[in-house]
């Protein structure tokens, strides 16, 4: 049985991931800030709840101390949770916007990967997914064909291109985990006011693909449901 944790698994992208996973077979966690939304989630899903904040250090403790009392291991990490920073003119934007962004997009994703890491490595064949983004790619934002280069979204858009990179030196600094970045393309879900044209279904294909690799699958590779993202 794999156990997989999802953080801001309670809608879109990552309720999805979640649900796609236990039909696969997973026994999924399902990681919230909101506790409500976790719990209706988790009990909609068949998974269990674990609330987390991942800005937060002594949540993000905490619930790495519920998934050791309860599960013991954790065979795939899926970083998920995220926020899109305010959409406005640059010159309307305050860099108290662009550290919060980097907290949760960014931080957040260290300070979950540091508390799981004891629990990934009691795992036969650990894996970390971290959900990045088109938006944080060179070739994607300079391209005319992409939507990706119609966006003005500094604070996001550099977040992601930050996970991306992250990736890649956890990739060579754990090599005992196989840690690995998605690219979910132009989903609909609240970040564009569902304006995306991949239902979340199309969105979580990379992520699961990530999720589900074996003993011999890639690390440090940059996916979205199409192949590899250029950067």
């Amino acid at each position: 049985m794999t156990t997989t944790f999802i953080t801001g698994a309670n809608k879109s992208l990552g309720y999805e991931t979640a649900r796609r996973l236990i039909d696969l077979g997973h026994t999924v966690i399902i990681g919230a800030r909101d506790a409500d939304r976790g719990r209706a989630a988790a009990d909609a899903l068949g998974g269990r709840f674990v609330q987390i904040d991942v800005t937060d250090e002594q949540s993000v403790a905490a619930a790495a101390a519920d998934v050791e009392a309860h599960e013991g291991t954790v065979d795939v990490l899926v970083n998920n949770a995220g926020v899109s920073g305010p959409l406005a003119p640059i010159d309307a934007l305050a860099p108290a916007d662009f550290t919060a962004v980097l907290d949760t997009n960014v931080v957040g994703i260290v300070r979950v990967t540091r508390a799981f890491l004891p629990l990934l490595r009691r795992s036969a064949n650990p894996v970390i997914v971290n959900v990045s983004s088109g938006m944080g790619s060179f070739a994607a934002t300079h391209d005319p064909d992409r939507i990706e280069s119609t966006i003005v979204g500094p604070f996001y858009t550099a977040s992601k291109a930050a996970v991306t990179m992250l990736t890649t030196q956890y990739a060579k600094g754990l090599p005992d985990i196989k840690v690995n970045a998605a690219d979910p393309g132009y989903t609909a879900t609240d970040f564009n006011h569902h304006t995306g044209h991949q239902t979340v279904t199309e969105g979580t294909d990379a992520i699961v693909e990530l999720a589900t690799i074996g003993v011999d699958g890639p690390t440090g590779v940059f996916r979205d449901r199409a192949g590899v993202v250029a950067w």
